[in-house]
């Protein structure tokens, strides 16, 4: 996985951590829209009354105040509110794009100032310095993103709604599957989801109580499709763990747990492309929608926000996508001489010499990277000392990992809630059987603390964390259920602790 992907990798982790923590919210409010709207379950003018300013100003402000923490703390929360405020107030639409901009902007201006006069405040006023330099900041902050930012965000959001919206009325919705799969399992989903379909959904279910974007990337039927032809045409591990993988991606709403399969063949994306495009179709024709974004994509979230009348043409789209994925999979799997095991067997012989020979691994590896290093140097002796000196200092690091008693796992994955939750679950489960109890966390993979000695996450996410946490020690799994480098990793703590 080449650089590029893995920033962008890290724009959704970004954009996933500021939404997921705010999703009950968004919940909450799809339930006072599927209920009390003139359309809903039992219609109320008085409860009716919360949509509106629920929509245009309490979720926006939690968007930009929680994206204006990651970036600057509780400090930068307060920037982000403040600048996103000037927005909401300019506009006639519901600022979601917007306050997932101004709020981590606005913060990151303030870091910025603050970063400039850091030392050079006289002892006794750095607490009326930092009030009024706060005040002073968002004051123009707010006024230009009233004036200025607010109306250019409009007219970007005017131009993907318009978009999408003629995709809608000519029926070419379902095209947007060739966008959706193949981002989604090069884990750049949240980036889709989280940064276009959301907010465009949120706006249209403020005028109609639903909104078939919130369907169109998070229809969990396609990959059950894909798992049940593993269930019924695969081999080996991928057979084995397939049954799994349902249960956590169908009812829990955990997607990457179809990731790795369909990267075992990777020809199995034109089943996941089909199927999705055949449930959004579905969805399309018969004009339904969900009240909300479904976080997790599970069927049991599909089911709470779906609207009055809509459930009949939901779960038909929900079915349709299963039925065009697993037809087209098991042909596919049926056609194929592999179903993956290969690289799985393959997968466990790597591990195997990583526990034998783990030590020698990093060395090449390493050296690979002195190499390119050393030929730099010819060019520029200076920068290639200071890169030497940095690779020694992170391959240090490394090998005191390897080394040292392991008493800290991280489970890492994009958001820090699904697979890497389930994950850390499994191996803290299968130490407690084996009488060791040590810290097993799971977290974004942006927010791995310093403290963690191994961090765990998928191999696609590998250049991604070796970004986040240069030194640490990182080892790469295909699969959270039963892949061969947890269980050597098991084994390994269990000798540490006989």
């Amino acid at each position: 996985m080449n650089k590029g992907r893995a920033k962008l990798q890290a724009f959704g982790g970004f954009l996933t951590a500021m939404v997921i923590p705010n999703m009950g919210a968004f919940i909450t409010w799809g339930f006072i829209t599927a209920l009390f709207i003139s359309t809903g379950w039992i219609p109320n003018e008085h409860f009716n009354q919360l949509v509106s300013p629920m929509l245009n100003y309490l979720l926006p402000l939690l968007l930009a105040y929680t994206g204006g923490t990651l970036v600057y703390g509780q400090r930068g929360g307060v920037a982000g509110a403040i600048g996103t405020i000037g927005l909401i107030v300019g506009s006639d639409i519901a600022m979601f794009l917007g306050a997932m901009i101004m709020g981590p902007l606005s913060a990151w201006i303030m870091k910025k100032f603050d970063k400039l006069i850091d030392g050079k405040i006289p002892t006794g006023f750095e607490m009326i310095v930092n009030n009024f330099s706060l005040g002073i900041i968002c004051f123009g902050i707010c006024l230009c993103s009233f004036s200025f930012i607010g109306p250019l965000i409009v007219q970007a959001n005017g131009l993907v709604s318009y978009l999408i919206q003629q995709l809608v009325k000519t029926g070419f919705l379902p095209i947007l599957s060739l966008i959706n799969e193949p981002a989604k399992v090069l884990f750049l989903n949240n980036v889709i989801d989280q940064g276009i379909y959301y907010p465009l959904g949120m706006q249209q279910a403020m005028e109609t109580g639903k909104s078939i974007y919130f369907m169109v990337a998070s229809n969990p039927g396609a990959g059950l499709g894909l798992l049940l032809a593993y269930c019924v045409f695969g081999k080996g591990e991928a057979k084995r763990t397939a049954p799994g993988a349902i249960i956590i991606h169908f009812l829990g709403g955990i997607h990457e747990m179809y990731f790795p399969y369909v990267l075992m063949n990777p020809l199995l994306i034109v089943a996941m492309i089909l199927g999705n495009g055949a449930g959004t179709f579905i969805f399309s024709l018969m004009d339904v929608g969900l009240a909300a974004g479904p976080s997790p994509g599970s069927v049991f979230a599909y089911l709470m926000l779906t609207p009055k009348g809509n459930f009949a043409g939901v779960l038909l789209g929900v079915a349709v996508a299963a039925a065009v994925s697993f037809l087209i999979a098991s042909f596919i799997l049926k056609a194929s001489k592999s179903t993956g095991d290969e690289e799985l067997e393959a997968s466990k012989e790597r591990s195997r010499a990583m526990k034998q020979e783990g030590k020698d691994i990093l060395n090449r590896e390493l050296a690979a990277t002195e190499k390119v290093q050393e030929k730099k140097a010819v060019q520029d002796a200076g920068a290639e000392k200071a890169e030497a000196g940095k690779a020694e200092a992170e391959q240090a690091a490394v090998q005191n990992a390897v080394s040292e008693k392991i008493t800290n796992v991280a489970f890492a994955c994009d958001a820090g809630l699904g697979s890497s939750a389930m994950g850390a679950s499994a191996f803290k489960k299968k130490l407690k059987t084996a009488g060791i109890d040590i810290t097993v966390k799971h977290y974004a993979i942006e927010r791995v603390p310093e403290e963690a000695q191994v961090v765990v996450t998928h191999e696609n996410l590998l250049d991604r964390a070796k970004m986040s946490m240069p030194g640490k020690r990182i080892i790469t799994i295909k699969n959270f259920l039963g892949d061969p480098n947890i269980d050597l990793l098991v084994q390994e703590i269990m000798d540490q602790y006989k």
